[in-house]
């Protein structure tokens, strides 16, 4: 029965719905020949329309890999990355003469907007004192406690990037757990991290879109469950053999994809009663609040981890552990006097000297909140 009273639909509908697959049926078959048509039309105005950007593009093709400093450049729409001249706010210029409203800020990584005045300058002071020393500064004391009293882990590390905070974060959960397998959720993006490479495809482990296996066996350190699915997270960790959950608090790969209610407390729950490392990367949600979402929401990672943004746009990681699992790992390599041999490279990435911005840039990243 239909709201019309009746097992069928009215006369209206039932036409109405055989025009629509007519329509539909035409529309697949000049879809394709259509589509090629505009975006023609659209690379021909770009070009037309950034003729030093293009030129730039093949300058660069004589010594970039795939034509640009990063391979991902090459994607650009319009058949060519535009060639940025300048940014400041939420502006970027050119080198054709253009200027833009920039809604990406660098992947989030400029959440302050380009050359905020603040970070411009304690970055400044910092090149003109020197960066690459491979000692602490008095500024990484400040910035530790801050880091503490944001996002309430009491135990950090500095990066060089988000990627190599997730890569280190997984090798401390492998560690103290004697297990191999990481679990992800299917269609999640955390870096350049291996294990996070993979989406469910015909029900099993599989890569995504285009990425090559490198040699790994994906199905022997990753296993992949689909966001919000406590069943099949329940089952997933049941067997015993998973490290660790990597996870965004919500999705931000697919657009965004909200959390369910009650997922984050079945998340924290059974990854504790599994013995399972909780892992949070926060390096897309972390505008969510001075603490991020998972500060906002009252999380309790055992390990969280953060980049872009965090340093005003300057490339930087961190990721922070707990007590129980800061006391776990110094069972296995213990803070032992420098005169017995000892491997410095624990994690992927060495800390680096970090500054401290004399006035906050803005909120959310360093304001005193």
């Amino acid at each position: 029965m239909n709201r019309y009273g009746s097992g069928e639909a009215p006369q209206s509908l039932r036409a109405r719905g055989e025009f629509s697959a007519v329509m539909a049926a035409s529309r697949n078959d000049l879809q394709p020949a259509t589509i090629e048509h505009l975006l023609d039309r659209e690379q021909a105005r770009f070009l037309d329309t950034h003729p030093r950007s293009a030129a730039a593009w093949e300058e660069g093709k004589k010594h970039f890999l795939y034509g640009g400093p990063s391979h991902w450049m090459r994607r650009w729409a319009g058949g060519f990355p535009i060639y940025a001249a300048s940014a400041r706010g939420a502006h970027i210029s050119d080198i054709d003469g253009h200027d833009y409203v920039d809604f990406a800020l660098g992947d989030t990584g400029g959440m302050c907007g380009h050359a905020p005045e603040a970070v411009t300058r304690a970055a400044l002071r910092q090149l003109q004192n020197g960066t690459t020393m491979m000692l602490p500064t008095e500024d990484s004391l400040w910035v530790g406690a801050e880091l503490t009293r944001r996002f309430g882990l009491p135990y950090w590390t500095l990066t060089t990037s988000a990627t190599d905070a997730n890569r280190g974060a997984i090798r401390i959960a492998r560690m103290i757990t004697g297990r191999d397998k990481v679990l992800v959720f299917s269609g999640c993006y955390h870096g350049g991290v291996e294990e996070a490479h993979v989406e469910i495809r015909d029900g099993r482990v599989g890569m995504r879109n285009m990425i090559h296996p490198n040699g790994v066996d994906h199905s022997a350190v990753s296993r992949v469950v689909e966001f919000n699915d406590v069943a099949a997270l329940e089952e997933a960790l049941s067997h015993g053999d998973v490290a660790c959950v990597l996870t965004e608090p919500l999705m931000t790969n697919f657009g965004m994809i909200p959390v369910a209610e009650g997922f984050h407390a079945a998340l924290r729950e059974i990854t504790r009663r599994t013995g399972t490392v909780l892992i949070i990367d926060e390096t897309h949600t972390i505008s969510s609040g001075p603490g991020g979402y998972t500060a906002l929401h009252g999380l309790k990672p055992d390990i969280l981890v953060a980049g872009k943004a965090i340093a005003g746009g300057i490339p930087a990681g961190i990721f922070g552990v707990s007590r129980e699992i800061a006391e776990r790992l110094w069972k296995i390599v213990p803070m032992v006097n420098p005169r017995v041999r000892q491997s410095a490279h624990l994690a992927s990435a060495a800390p680096l000297p970090a500054t401290r911005s004399p006035s906050p840039p803005c909120a959310p990243c360093w304001k005193r909140c």
